[in-house]
């Protein structure tokens, strides 16, 4: 039989947290299964930087602590670090071409902090927000990279058998926000546009995925209606 301790072990987890509307699902999905979250979040120089300050407000919302780390890639060529590359608008949601707002590498970065996260707090457990519609066009959200890496990390740290949960990977949009409706995850205080304005532009790829995914279900974004 276990013992309470080892039991709260079990359920102690790292989450990487960007203040997106998947991310803030895979909190509150988390949350339900009374998971024992630590949240990490990245200020990585994107120009959507509003998104971290979600991640901060639904971390503390829900009462969990919080790392805030702020790191550079100042070689990067996505168009949401580099100023100079613009947020492509119009592009087919369909297409399988990786597109100018993938940042390379980004979650090998994030998840690689979240492995030394997890092993020094003892964590056994790393949710990601990853999902069907970011992995036809991000090559860092393929199941296949998930499993390979959570492999080969284990294999890297002195304390392995440390599991990476993607909740969400084979959901589209739609079901995201059914399942995020469901757990009454606060879509208000969550960000998603990429273009770094005030209000959500609803011409980049993120805007539409998000109002495709609630004109699907009848329903009104909750930052459209706001910003009106």
């Amino acid at each position: 039989m276990k013992n309470k301790k080892s039991e709260l072990q079990e359920q102690r987890s790292v989450i990487l947290l960007s203040g997106g509307l998947d991310s803030a699902v895979t909190l509150y999905f988390a949350k339900k299964y009374g998971y024992d979250l630590t949240a990490l979040i990245f200020s990585y120089g994107q120009r959507h930087e509003k998104e971290t300050e979600c991640a901060k407000k639904l971390a503390d919302m829900v009462g969990i602590n919080k790392y805030l780390l702020e790191i550079t890639l100042p070689w990067s060529e996505s168009a949401l670090i580099n100023r100079s590359i613009e947020v492509p608008y119009g592009r087919d949601l369909e297409a399988k071409d990786i597109p100018l707002t993938y940042v390379p590498g980004r979650n090998i970065i994030f998840l690689s902090y979240a492995f030394s996260l997890a092993e020094t707090i003892k964590a056994k457990r790393i949710f990601i927000g990853a999902h069907v519609e970011d992995y036809s066009g991000y090559p860092d959200c393929r199941p296949e990279f998930i499993n390979s890496f959570e492999d080969a990390c284990n294999k890297g740290i002195s304390r392995n058998g440390i599991e990476i949960s993607a909740p969400l990977l084979d959901k589209n949009k739609k079901d995201i926000i059914t399942l995020g409706n469901e757990l009454n995850v606060p879509f208000e205080n969550t960000w998603s546009c990429y273009s770094g304005t005030d209000k959500p532009c609803m011409k980049c790829d993120s805007c539409r995925f998000r109002q495709q995914g609630f004109e699907a279900l009848g329903l009104v974004d909750p930052l459209i209606r706001d910003s009106k």
